[in-house]
């Protein structure tokens, strides 16, 4: 028998959308033995930022949270896996424990007859910072664009205009599942209080990161629902705003940069 090995990296899908690979499910389950993201984030070799990063893109990915922190906020409190999160990471092993009888059976008997094994799906990786799964639930057509409403959650929609031709292809119509992308850089902050009239993409969110560089500064707001928010907008707005962490603050963005992609 051959001693031939071959590694196989799952990335678990979600409606055929990436949704966690290995280094996110260590991260959860370091939370859910240790209760806070700084002892998870040392265990397993993240900084705290890349730690809190992990997770939130789990739970924009989620219909409910895999992850929440306990009373007392990043700090004074702690943080916890949900019944949703250790349903996901119950449910990567699995499939990581399949994958790895496959990769068994190519290393001993090699390719030839197992073509279909390589037709699994691989995980990508994103620029953009916003990723949500979304799902169609309004398609209003025009003649040179199309303005689509998005659901991420019971609490939460989002507007898209694409163009008419990218709609056919996508096939958008209500009840598709897609996935919303939205750069950072986009996203704009304004007072929670200020007049909202003309803007339909506006999120009230409390910031729990602010992280200030030499020209931009980047917010990490908690909209509720399980989802987040990033922000990076000019070093110099952020002062003249005054928002720090703990308070409310408005993430602004324009339909026409709501990214759709689909499978």
């Amino acid at each position: 028998m051959s001693e031939e090995k071959i590694d196989a990296l799952v990335a678990l899908r979600s409606k055929g959308k990436f949704l966690v690979g290995r280094d996110r499910i260590k991260i959860l389950e370091a939370v859910a033995e240790y209760g806070s993201i700084s002892k998870a984030a040392k265990a397993v070799g993240f900084s705290y930022k890349g730690a809190w990063d992990a997770v939130n893109s789990i739970n924009n990915l989620l219909p409910s949270p895999a992850f929440v922190t306990k009373a007392g906020g990043r700090s004074g409190g702690g943080a916890e896996v949900t019944a949703e999160g250790l349903r996901l990471i119950a449910m990567f092993h699995q499939l990581e424990a399949r994958v790895s009888r496959i990769s068994s059976i190519i290393a001993e008997e090699g390719f030839e007859g197992n073509e279909d094994f390589l037709l699994w799906s691989v995980g990508v990786k994103i620029s953009a910072r916003n990723v949500f799964q979304a799902e169609v639930v309004e398609v209003k057509k025009w003649p040179v664009d199309v303005e689509v409403t998005l659901r991420l959650s019971s609490e939460h929609n989002i507007c898209s205009i694409v163009t008419n031709d990218a709609a056919a292809d996508l096939g958008l119509a209500p009840g598709r599942k897609v996935l919303a992308l939205i750069k950072s850089s986009f996203v704009d902050l304004a007072p929670a209080d200020a007049d909202a009239s003309s803007e339909r993409n506006r999120f009230i969110g409390l910031v729990t990161r602010r992280v200030d560089a030499e020209r931009n500064s980047e917010f990490l707001l908690d909209i509720g629902g399980g989802k987040t928010m990033t922000a990076v907008i000019p070093r110099q707005k952020a002062e003249k705003l005054k928002i720090a962490e703990g308070m409310r603050a408005a993430a602004v963005f324009e339909a026409q940069n709501v990214i759709l992609a689909a499978d």
